[in-house]
């Protein structure tokens, strides 16, 4: 996916980048497979802001993606390539041999006319989704299961990927995208190959205005809040804050690990950060 550039005209202009969207063939979605996207702008049930920098941003229609593959053992042909604002891959829309129509992401090296399907009897190839105990191993796999039947979770997002490097009784090894080394179970369902649009991590946003297209509201520094709002507001003039940096609430927000303890961890073999 070529990225475009735009002539300098103005300031905003001059380093912006945004993706020729040349691989789509469809601009508009299938209306069957879409649900509306309420905004909640990052308040919770009882209208108190839970997650700041939430609010305005362009309308939505919701994509509903299958993430399970759980269709076996009937082919699908690629009908279109479409743009997707809720993620940064793009969707593949199926329509499968007995007339049922679904999205998946979709990965790179799909093309329209393409023919994919799910199962055991799958082949090796992209968009092609079977158990990681089908797998060979060394392959790239994307939309992986963490629980078998719950549907794809593990790289989802544009150019991501993970690969299969090891297969030890009732579990599979995958190094994902973090440099993370993790066993799954064998028996969950993943995607082969990676998944497309791998150059968005390339694009430059360059203004303002597109960041609250996106419903992302602009960010004060706590320095420069008043000591009401912020532990690090207020002092005489500009400070620096005069403690490590922290939260509105007070936690530590450079340096303390916030990864919580799960039954999971157990299935980490080799995290991203050593020591």
């Amino acid at each position: 996916m070529p990225l475009r550039k735009f002539r300098p005209l103005t300031p905003a202009q001059r380093f912006r980048t945004v993706a020729s969207f040349d691989e789509l063939t469809r601009g508009t979605p299938e209306r069957g497979l879409t649900e509306s996207l309420r905004k909640t702008g990052g308040r919770d049930n009882r209208g108190h802001i839970s997650a700041w920098l939430r609010g305005g941003g362009h309308r939505r229609k919701y994509r509903i993606i299958d993430f399970k593959r759980d269709k076996t053992g009937i082919p699908a042909k690629v009908a279109h390539i479409e743009y997707d604002p809720n993620r940064t891959s793009r969707i593949a829309l199926l329509h499968y041999a007995d007339g049922e129509k679904r999205y998946i992401i979709a990965p790179q090296q799909l093309e329209v006319g393409h023919t994919v399907m799910s199962g055991p009897d799958a082949e090796v190839k992209p968009g092609n989704a079977m158990p990681l105990g089908l797998v060979p191993l060394g392959t790239f796999v994307y939309n992986v299961e963490l629980v078998p039947g719950k549907g794809g979770q593990l790289s989802r997002s544009a150019g991501t990927y993970c690969q299969l490097m090891a297969k030890e009784g009732d579990y599979a090894q995958l190094r994902l995208p973090s440099g993370e080394m993790r066993k799954v179970p064998v028996r969950c369902i993943c995607s082969i190959g990676m998944v497309g649009n791998e150059d968005h991590q390339n694009i430059i946003i360059g203004k303002a205005g597109k960041t609250r297209w996106m419903g992302r509201r602009p960010n004060v520094r706590g320095v420069a809040m008043n000591p009401v709002d912020h532990p690090m507001g207020g002092g005489e003039g500009k400070s620096s804050g005069g403690r490590h940096p922290c939260s509105p609430w007070g936690l530590l927000a450079k340096g303390k690990k916030t990864r919580k303890s799960k039954l999971s961890d157990r299935l980490i073999v080799r995290r991203r950060k050593q020591g």
